[in-house]
């Protein structure tokens, strides 16, 4: 049995199959030829953080795929009233056949699944958010810009840019990070991504310029500078953020053509302004769709895969 908690976990290989599955899955949906490929089954979706997209996609998916999800905020279990992670794991495993967590901290995350018994799937955590990456690379693979992609990451070294050093270091492709200084992605990190490159040839590099990580740059992509659970932040980080919201002069950098994609929500004219948004905005609107098949794609791997 197999557990989705972080990109770092999979093989190129397995990775390519999620993403081959959910490409199926979405043409057959479109095609009004969806096959409910999970019937009778049930996924539990715990919600520890709000979400809008992860709330929808699995939801909708889940349905698509003839399951039936339930959703259990920490207010609605007792889990948010002091009951163990490993229990509320142990309980809801001999009941439901798969498990997506949207929570704060990685290690309560790893610790359900370390004591679950059915698949785990990371709907997001502190540390990584690896459904929306899979989200975005199937939007770069129908966009025709995966096969030797450079992808600039333009902000803060949280678990988005995290996400994106593992999928890089695994499928190998070339990843420019910019973030400003006191900003970087965790040695721990960077670390785990260059023993992985090794073997897939990716190149990774770092820095503090957004002009010159976008320089030529197939893809460009960025993220809230203030996170859920970081509000207290927000006028300092405003600041040292200056100069990193990308916008039409930014993106005039990148070769022609190029991609920008956003996890969303966006605060328009901090990270990005309204312009590049706008212009690019079926790009990043079919990216979000692009949420619901591949965590479908994902869903069916795993059950596979028990």
């Amino acid at each position: 049995m197999r557990h989705f908690l972080g990109l770092k976990d999979f093989s190129k290989e397995e990775l390519l199959e999620m993403l081959s599955i959910a490409h199926r899955l979405k043409a057959d949906l479109k095609a009004g030829q969806a096959k409910p490929l999970m019937s009778g089954k049930t996924l539990a979706m715990i919600f520890e953080k709000s979400s809008t997209r992860t709330r929808v996609s699995f939801e909708v998916g889940a349905r698509q795929l003839g399951m039936h999800p339930l959703f259990l905020s920490s207010r609605d279990i007792q889990l948010g009233r002091g009951e163990p992670m490993k229990d509320t794991a142990r309980v809801i495993g001999r009941m439901c056949d798969m498990v997506m967590i949207r929570t704060f901290e990685h290690a309560r995350l790893e610790e359900f699944a370390a004591h679950s018994p059915v698949p785990v799937i990371n709907g997001l955590s502190d540390d990584f958010h690896p459904v929306q990456l899979m989200a975005d690379y199937m939007t770069m693979q129908e966009r025709g810009c995966a096969e030797g992609a450079v992808v600039a990451w333009i902000g803060d070294g949280n678990n988005m840019a995290a996400s994106w050093l593992m999928l890089a270091a695994k499928l190998g492709f070339e990843l420019r990070i910019a973030t400003p200084k006191g900003y970087e992605l965790p040695d721990r990190w960077v670390q785990m991504a260059e023993s992985f490159a090794k073997s897939s040839g990716a190149i990774i590099r770092y820095g503090h310029d957004p002009k010159a990580v976008v320089s030529g740059a197939t893809v460009v992509t960025t993220d809230v500078w203030t996170s859920m659970g970081q509000e207290a932040e927000n006028e300092k980080r405003l600041t040292d953020f200056a100069g990193f919201t990308v916008d039409e002069s930014l993106m005039a950098l990148a070769k022609e053509g190029a991609l920008f994609l956003h996890c969303l929500p966006a605060h328009r004219g901090e990270e990005v302004s309204e312009e590049t948004f706008e212009a690019h905005a079926e790009t990043i609107f079919t990216e979000a769709e692009n949420r619901l098949h591949a965590q479908k794609g994902i869903m069916v791997w795993l059950d596979g895969n028990r």
